[in-house]
């Protein structure tokens, strides 16, 4: 396990400490803990962080959205703390290649699975709370989120962007965008790339969204996202 000269290397431009045994129970998966005689596994911090996380979205989107109405701050809340956007959390922390994995998870892609790694940014949460205070655990989530705060699509189509599109293509009386999916590389670690085409209409320009993923699910909610991205920014 590559941990950067620990917590501290790990997290240093965040200003948090870790206790050093915490931050290694954040990181161990239970397929680890399985394969070494039942040891403790990070399940309980997912569990205190997944609280901790869920408050300071709540908070900071109450506090900074006063405009908003309960069903819009829940949307949002949503977008923030979803599996996808705290996978995309993960990959931006490099967090794949710090797990503790088993040797079943490790030969079948769980350093890149979503699931994965949204469970262990909520373990890290927790032990960030665990070795600090409240608030240092709250600003830490702030500093979390904040890249995802400022992608506006996220919460419009990002729960749902095969949906949004699909919509769109009906204003402009087409049929469903279709999706060309394929997939490269071995099954334990299989990449896929898609893309999604949305015809000229009407005096519109056609768009063409592109998506990579580790499923092929992933890699068209990807391709999607990206083309309502361009709808958006052709209509601004």
């Amino acid at each position: 396990m590559n941990t950067q000269g620990g917590p501290d290397g790990f997290l240093s431009s965040f200003g948090v400490s870790i206790d050093p045994e915490l931050f290694s129970l954040a990181l161990t998966h239970r397929s680890w803990a399985y394969e070494h005689g039942g040891a403790p596994h990070n399940e309980r911090l997912e569990f205190l962080g997944d609280s901790i996380l869920g408050q300071a979205v709540t908070v900071k989107l109450y506090r900074d959205y006063p405009e908003l109405t309960e069903g819009e701050l829940a949307t949002r809340r949503a977008a923030l703390v979803s599996t996808v956007a705290l996978a995309e959390v993960a990959h931006g922390l490099g967090l794949g290649s710090h797990l503790r994995l088993g040797k079943g998870e490790e030969l079948t892609g769980g350093r890149e699975k979503d699931s994965i790694l949204a469970d262990t940014v909520e373990a890290i949460i927790g032990a960030v709370y665990l070795s600090t205070d409240t608030e240092t655990a709250a600003a830490f989530v702030r500093a979390l989120i904040e890249p995802l705060l400022a992608d506006p699509d996220r919460f419009t189509a990002s729960l749902d962007p095969k949906t949004s599109l699909q919509e769109a293509a009906a204003a402009r009386g087409l049929p469903h965008p279709p999706y060309e999916t394929s997939g490269t590389g071995p099954d334990h670690a299989r990449r896929f790339t898609s893309r999604v085409t949305l015809d000229a209409a009407r005096g519109l320009g056609a768009v063409t969204g592109l998506g990579r993923g580790t499923s092929k699910k992933a890699a068209e909610l990807a391709a999607a996202r990206d083309a309502m991205r361009q709808l958006r920014d052709s209509a601004s």
